[in-house]
């Protein structure tokens, strides 16, 4: 029902509302142009097209929803960025299938990330900066995405390493946009794991190519 009210609003069909099965990792879905075939929800946590008679979708409750856009090519991309994600630079795995599939140049890329689990509550165990060591991001980088909270344990600014990962990517910093909107802080405006555990639930980041 919530799928259908969304695409009544957005003024296209359920059907063309495409979603991927996420799973924490940085796979990249591609929805294009033409394709007659039924979509097969793919696992993926990143979804770019270049169709402009769908809708690209990823579902969060405390991940950060990167939403991605090329104006110049009518090319978008949709990134699912929880804590494994980010690990794999699934952001930048985003923005590297839409210069690949479509053409477009990181540099004319607008980046808007939603709201997210924010450092303040951001909380997370001492495996979660050594699993970012192991995928070979630098001290500097792990240094500047966690804190130390005052009971002594890390917290993770999610949204931060995300931007600098986009920026990495080549997208401009100017042109990368952080709604800094804390997902645990608000659990009257949004939907948070973190506040409601198993009972959490789902918010959409859509985009579409439509000019």
């Amino acid at each position: 029902m919530e799928w259908q009210a969304l695409g009544d609003a957005l003024g296209v069909p359920r059907s063309a509302i495409r979603l991927v099965k996420q799973v924490h990792r940085a796979d990249v879905a591609v929805a294009r142009r033409g394709d007659a075939a039924d979509w097969i929800p793919p696992e993926a946590d990143a979804i770019v097209s270049d169709d402009p008679e769908v809708v690209i979708a990823v579902r969060i409750a405390d991940c950060a929803p990167i939403l991605l856009a090329d104006g110049a090519n009518a090319v978008v991309g949709a990134v699912h960025a929880g804590w494994r994600g980010t690990v794999q630079r699934v952001a930048q795995a985003g923005v590297d299938a839409m210069r690949r599939e479509f053409g477009s140049r990181p540099e004319d890329l607008v980046a808007a990330i939603g709201p997210c689990l924010d450092v303040c509550c951001g909380e997370v165990g001492g495996e979660v900066p050594d699993a970012f060591r192991a995928a070979g991001h630098d001290d500097r980088s792990v240094d500047r995405w966690f804190s130390v909270g005052p009971g002594g344990r890390f917290h993770l600014h999610l949204a931060r390493a995300n931007r600098d990962q986009l920026e990495a990517a080549g997208v401009p910093a100017e042109r990368i946009h952080v709604a800094g909107l804390c997902t645990r802080s608000y659990p009257d405006v949004f939907h948070s794991y973190r506040a409601a555990g198993a009972n959490a639930g789902r918010m959409a980041a859509l985009i579409t190519p439509r000019v």
